[in-house]
């Protein structure tokens, strides 16, 4: 160490005076019981997980902790990973990527609940409020039921027998009152993937994903560490009545991005755009004077719409409805779900809107329709028109006089 530091201050080394009290071995206490790092494996032996913790630094962990149920090593050298400082030992620092069971278990137990180091423990049995954890082998822990996942499961007896991972929320009587919480570790992991997503997503670009929930209004999709909502407009281009006949979940699906909100954390997605837009078949298959039969999918006081293939409809106006017979609305004459023989009048494309009459309708029959048949959605019933419009006028301007 003398020589080192008398090198460098006469100028014959570069290292700096950090490498040196590197070297020197002074810094071991750097970390503490219960301290998170990111470190590399730099060797796998039969027993051990060594890992590089910076510097002149070497780590070891328990290769039982990387085994899966076959007993196969889930790990790789040259991997990173991450893993909680627990003691040093004759200048060994031992890690663990969580508490296991055993005597080791029990006596870093304590230190895991001061340090948030999570613990292995096997869900046993249903509870009153929740579940029966043996965590450290053979302490009993409590996991409330709200604790035990992200959701609420419908079945909680699905999570007996699992060994899972535990965050110890409270601890006390040295090891008697343990409550733990598995939903802490996974609002981590999903805080985490959510970082990553915000650097990935972008609003127009696919990604792929797995239908988790379905509502009236929705499919909600995890997209891993986040989910996004499919509204149900979004699903087809036609018209979905059952979210369920469409998706189901656990359904693997590739969806587009149509809108990210990260601060009210909402992500629009739509699986119709990745599908072909019905209305450039329209040119070619519905030419203007042309029939076809379709189906009537919806009735308003203004005409009844008619499906004529998924995506696109196109309006019957109620003036075309009555044959000449003035009728108040389009349930006198169809009702939904019937098929029904059609003429295509006009077609406008930049507005997706196809004007449409019943096959036979002569056109000299037919009332003066208005151009837009958006006039008459939202229209204040029981309207005076113009004549009552006049008198309001009049009378307002004698109430001046």
């Amino acid at each position: 160490m003398e020589e080192n530091i008398q090198r460098m201050e006469e100028g014959e080394g570069e290292k700096s005076f950090a490498e040196l009290l590197d070297e020197s071995g002074m810094d071991q206490g750097w970390l503490k019981p219960g301290q998170r790092v990111e470190a590399m494996i730099v060797k796998i032996t039969p027993e051990w997980v060594f890992i590089d913790v910076g510097g002149k630094h070497e780590g070891y962990l328990d290769r039982r902790e990387f085994l899966d149920a076959e007993g196969n090593v889930t790990v790789r050298e040259g991997e990173t990973i991450r893993a909680y400082f627990l003691s040093s030992r004759n200048n060994e620092k031992l890690f663990t990527t969580k508490v296991g069971s055993g005597e080791a278990g029990r006596t870093f137990l304590a230190d895991a609940a001061q340090n948030g180091i999570p613990v292995e423990g096997l869900v046993e049995k249903e509870v009153k409020g929740g579940f029966e954890v043996r965590v450290a082998g053979d302490v009993r822990g409590f996991c409330p039921f709200s604790q035990m996942g992200l959701f609420r499961v419908a079945t909680p007896a699905d999570w007996i027998g699992k060994r899972l991972n535990f965050r110890i929320i409270e601890y006390g009587e040295r090891g008697r009152n343990v409550v733990v919480s598995h939903r802490a570790l996974l609002e981590e992991e999903q805080a985490r993937q959510k970082d990553a997503l915000k650097e990935m997503l972008r609003e127009g670009m696919t990604v792929k994903g797995t239908v988790v929930s379905l509502q009236k209004f929705g499919a909600f999709v995890d997209l891993g560490g986040i989910q996004g909502l499919i509204p149900i407009s979004e699903i087809a281009w036609g018209h979905v009545g059952d979210i369920a006949e469409k998706l189901a979940i656990g359904q693997e699906i590739e969806a587009a991005i149509l809108k990210l909100d990260w601060e009210k954390n909402r992500i629009s997605l739509s699986l119709r755009s990745n599908l072909p837009d019905p209305w450039e078949r329209v040119e070619a298959e519905f030419p203007e004077g042309s029939g076809f039969t379709g189906t009537v999918a919806r009735l308003t006081k203004f005409g009844a719409f008619v499906t004529l293939i998924p995506g696109v409809d196109g309006l019957i106006h109620i003036s075309r409805l009555g044959r000449g017979k003035r009728i108040t609305h389009p349930s006198e004459v169809l009702k939904e779900g019937q098929a029904v023989a059609v003429k295509i009048e006009k077609i406008d494309r930049e507005a997706k809107r196809i004007s449409l009459a019943l096959a036979g309708d002569a056109e000299e029959e037919r009332e003066e329709e208005p151009e837009d048949f958006s006039k008459y959605v939202g229209k204040t019933s029981g309207s005076f028109g113009s004549l009552g419009d006049a008198l309001q006028k009049k009378m307002g301007a004698e109430t001046r006089k």
